[in-house]
Order: structure tokens, then sequence, then C-alpha cells
């Protein structure tokens, strides 16, 4: 009895070793969390607004969302950045996949001689549009992170350490220390 418990419980812990792996970690203070506010606007159209809560300086983003509407196929067929926190953001990548339902949303401050940065607060970072692909009613839009081609999940990159000799040079043992896994929430509205 007590060897059969033993099994099961290693084998509980192996299974979730997977997900001890992608915890959600930050190393700057409190936990950052990303929320999905999914509304309805019409029988073939919904829409997915994104927001951020963080307390440090943001340099990038990585957003894949996994979308399901039953068997009816749906597109994230566009995205508006203007009036959000990352409106000022040097790029702003948005690819839709239809083949397996999915949106990776990839943002990045500055690629030049900038020195912009997402600062501490919260707020919206986009809000993407949803529509159904064969003009089908979309009765209940069901949205998750997930993680896309090649290697896109739920992440944050901190801002760079600041000082030193080279302050725009990452120390390599420092890189891992700068991705946030933030929490992910995804609400409803009525």
């Amino acid at each position: 009895m007590i060897s059969a418990l033993k099994k099961t419980c290693h084998l509980v812990l192996l299974l979730s070793l997977p997900t001890l792996v992608l915890a959600q970690t930050d190393n700057f203070g409190v936990l950052d969390t990303v929320y999905a506010d999914v509304a309805k606007i019409d029988d073939n159209n919904w829409t997915v607004t994104v927001s951020y809560v963080n307390d440090q300086k943001v340099v990038g983003l990585s957003i894949p969302l996994k979308l399901d509407a039953g068997d009816i196929a749906v597109v994230a067929d566009s995205a508006v950045y203007l009036g959000g926190r990352t409106e000022m953001f040097t790029y702003k990548g948005f690819r839709p996949d239809t083949a397996v339902q999915s949106v990776t949303m990839g943002l990045i401050a500055n690629l030049g001689p900038t020195d912009y940065s997402l600062l501490p607060g919260r707020g919206r970072i986009v809000t993407v549009f949803v529509s159904s692909l064969d003009g089908q009613p979309i009765e209940h839009l069901d949205v998750d992170t997930t993680t896309t081609h090649p290697q896109n999940s739920l992440m944050v990159v901190a801002d760079r350490f600041q000082g030193g000799d080279n302050p725009d040079t990452i120390p390599m043992q420092n890189r891992r220390i700068l991705q946030i896994r933030p929490a992910w929430v995804v609400r409803y509205s009525q």
C-alpha cells in the first residue's frame, strides 16, 4: 500500500515538472499580471482587450493567444494599439494563424538609439478584433495563452540593468533574470 502511494506521488511530481518549469516568475517585486477581457460586439465579431499590470520598466512583451469558438473557425483579424500603453513601442508584431486558431503579438520598445520603455503601471496594451471566418455566428469565444512556433510563450522582458562600465550590455548570467512570466487572467463581459 505504501509503495503504491509512493509511486503515485512520484508520478504526480514527474507529470507536474513541465508546469513548474513554466511557472510564473518575477525577479523585480510583485508578480505582474496580464488580463484578457473578452467581449462580444455582434454575432460574428468579438474583442479581446489585453491589459497589463507591472511594477518595473519593461522593454518587450510576447503575448500568444489561443482562440476557440467550438466548431466555428475564427481569425484575429486586426489589433489596435492606439491609446494603449505600448502605442509608442518601435515594433508591434501581429501574426494571426487560422490553422491553429491563434494570434501571436510581439512588442519591442526600442530598435535603435531611443531609450523608451513601458513604465510601471496598469492599463490596456492592445485590443484584438476576432471574427468568424465563414460568417457563422460565434456563440462563445474562449481565449487562453499558449505557445506558438517557434517558442513564443507569454513573457515580458524587464529593462536592462543600469550602471557599470557597459550599461547597454547584459551579462550572460543576468539574461534570464530579465524574463518575467506574468500571471494570466481571462475575464468575460456580461
